[in-house]
């Protein structure tokens, strides 16, 4: 190539900004670059081996990588992670290949979708308070989501959008975009919530909680583990507490005591009393015991109740959901409870409990709504790709994972990243996410779709000769 060709500048179409690339140099996405005049994608086109989330990787515009042995394609499928886009919408797919499973003919559609109306719904168990229902969450002290309503032993959290990637200002933007893509590909980051906690959260790993790592979800709310448990704690302990945020249980008063016969005690519990044996509000959300704001569970109690039961000598355990905290105490002459040593018959107990719980994990869950580019990129009527795949004809996949697809219109798809093979996610500076998408379906539904049947391919040719991007439009040089 000429020096003054080597001056020349290419326009990469694979997105929005529409980026003029020099020689060598890459597009303000990091995916894109020009090398020797033409528009090349960077990352490999990820290939599985019967859809596990690893197997070989080509170069699908540099044709490299591929050693020309025989292709099972019964074994292989490939994805769209490294495929390249259909932007700008009407051109068809990058990659749709052709494939034969037991004697029938098999189509499938891979683009890397780009994604405005997009985010993470993200499942951290624990019961430690992170933050009212409806606070905001901050990545790098940009706005990017708020706490959901808390699930069964989990904080939810959802992160992105498009009011939060296009709706506010560039630099909320930004960061929204960053933490979604950080987050989808399985890395760490720091979220804070407002009057509430800090959390470095990563996908599949224990949340860190104001420095603090979790190790353990609670085994139920304090009603749950006392009808779990209760016959563990017959003959062993006069009274149990089971500490919990939302639901604290006192068992000489629950149901699953009555039934084993268990005496009063003429325990008092603060709180809002619900139906016997069960206390709500006992303290605030927070750090603490069973997710209150409490260290000394004592202070729940009340005054006891010689009347109904109280007496010298009763014995009381407290424990918190997760079984990782516990006391033990005795009623004095006074009524009141003097800490004791925690008996060595009641150990295998608060064991059992914690043995009950799972391993803290977080959660992260991509959510996208599928749109336009990419859905003309398999048809030229795209709305019959969307009722296909409600109709279960056409299954999708995002880098080989199957995703949930919610009911109603569109395509509004969620997937767990870890079940996605390692940097699956990209981006745009629009800012916009940009994820994998494939679509698989039998070739006779594919042409009664009225599908793009005049770029099929086979696999052996994908591989061979790799594909080529975009329309390299040049500009004089500069």
């Amino acid at each position: 190539m000429s020096k003054s060709n080597l001056n020349e500048k290419i326009r990469c179409d694979a997105c929005p900004v529409m980026c003029y690339i020099a020689e060598g140099k890459y597009g303000a996405c990091d995916r894109y670059a020009n090398k020797n005049g033409q528009i090349i994608r960077l990352d490999p086109l990820v290939v599985l081996n019967n859809c596990i989330n690893s197997g070989m990787k080509i170069k699908p515009f540099l044709n490299k990588d591929w050693d020309g042995d025989l292709i099972d394609e019964k074994e292989v499928f490939i994805t769209a992670i490294g495929s390249g886009t259909t932007y700008p919408d009407y051109k068809p797919a990058p990659f749709i290949f052709n494939r034969n499973i037991d004697g029938v003919d098999f189509v499938t559609i891979v683009t890397e979708a780009i994604f405005s109306y997009c985010g993470v719904k993200i499942k951290i168990d624990t019961d430690r308070h992170l933050g009212h229902e409806r606070s905001i969450i901050r990545y790098k002290e940009e706005s990017v989501g708020h706490i959901m309503t808390s699930e069964y032993g989990s904080q939810m959290m959802s992160l992105g959008g498009v009011d939060h990637l296009t709706g506010s200002t560039k630099l909320e933007g930004r960061m929204t975009c960053e933490v979604l893509m950080s987050l989808c590909n399985k890395e760490k980051v720091e979220l804070s919530v407002d009057d509430g906690s800090k959390v470095i959260v990563q996908a599949g790993k224990p949340p860190i909680i104001n420095g603090t790592k979790e190790n353990k979800m609670r085994v139920g709310c304090g009603s749950a583990t006392v009808g779990m448990f209760a016959s563990q704690w017959k003959g062993l302990v006069d009274e149990v507490v089971i500490v919990d945020d939302h639901i604290t249980a006192v068992v000489s008063e629950h149901e699953a005591g009555k039934v084993l016969g268990w005496e009063a005690t003429g325990i008092s519990i603060k709180g809002r009393r619900s139906t016997p044996g069960r206390y709500f509000q006992v303290a605030n959300p927070g750090s603490g015991w069973g997710g209150t704001d409490i260290n000394d569970p004592l202070l729940i109690l009340g005054k006891w109740n010689e009347k109904k039961g109280a007496k010298e000598g009763i014995s009381i355990l407290m424990v918190s959901t997760t079984g990782e905290e516990y006391n033990y105490y005795v009623l004095d002459k006074d009524l009141v409870p003097q800490k004791k040593k925690f008996p060595e018959r009641l150990l295998k107990t608060v064991h059992l409990i914690e043995e009950n719980c799972e391993p803290a994990l977080c959660t992260v869950m991509f959510v996208g709504g599928a749109g336009g580019s990419l859905r003309s990129g398999v048809t030229k009527n795209p709305v019959k790709l969307t009722r296909s795949i409600h109709k279960n004809n056409t299954k999708i996949t995002s880098g080989g994972a199957e995703p949930f697809v919610w009911p109603g219109g569109g395509i509004t798809f969620m997937v767990n990243v870890l079940d996605m093979p390692e940097n699956a996610f990209g981006y745009v500076p629009t800012p916009a996410i940009v994820a994998p998408l494939e679509f698989t379906m039998p070739k006779s539904d594919y042409e009664t779709l009225g599908g793009h049947t005049e770029s099929i391919r086979t696999i052996e040719d994908i591989f061979s000769k790799g594909g080529e991007y975009g329309s390299n439009k040049k500009i004089i040089e500069t």
